[in-house]
């Protein structure tokens, strides 16, 4: 197989450099590649905090972490990269999550006068913000992020992998809520 899923393992695992929800040693960790303007990595990072919030409320907050990685497609997706920068810079004040959720909340509006104002939204320091978005680290990361994919064998946005495999089923909450339940036993 030459498709995105010729690979089944997460090569590079998490560590303290990603941006995660819950922790480390969580009993299911999931591992999401995503592009802020792709659709359907909108519509499984919705699922997964979905997921995340029913999970938690079950099971206690450390029974699930969830982590994000860039991986923005520029060659369809023209805003992407911008946008991933937008969370890198907004995570430099410690608003990662919220700039990830806007900017998924709001796809179709990802060029930088709306991420401006998603940062200002969030009460981000607007001059700070401004001078973290180009940075040449910020981009070194997200580039990382799209490195480790890669290695992993991701080509395409959305990638999920449960517990170091990579996630082959239905995009949808209850075949993904079934997959994660079983890597939890």
């Amino acid at each position: 197989m030459n498709d995105d899923r010729s690979r089944s393992s997460l090569l590079v695992p998490p560590s303290a450099q990603d941006w995660i929800q819950g922790v480390p040693s969580a009993k299911v960790v999931l591992v999401m590649y995503g592009d802020y303007q792709c659709s359907r990595s909108g519509d499984v990072y919705k699922i997964i905090k979905l997921i995340k919030r029913e999970l938690d409320a079950a099971f206690g907050e450390n029974h699930i972490s969830f982590i994000f990685r860039h991986f923005p497609q520029p060659q369809i997706h023209s805003h992407a990269q911008r946008a991933a920068q937008a969370a890198v810079a907004a995570a430099a004040q410690g608003q990662f999550w919220l700039m990830s959720d806007t900017l998924f909340a709001h796809q179709q509006n990802l060029e930088n006068g709306y991420l401006v104002e998603y940062a200002n939204d969030l009460g981000l320091d607007i001059p700070q913000f401004l001078k973290d978005l180009p940075k040449q680290v910020n981009i070194e990361r997200i580039n990382e992020d799209i490195k480790s994919g890669i290695e992993s064998g991701v080509t395409t946005a959305p990638a999920l992998f449960i517990n170091g495999s990579r996630y082959t089923g239905h995009w949808n909450t209850t075949e993904l809520m079934a997959a994660i339940i079983a890597a939890s036993n």
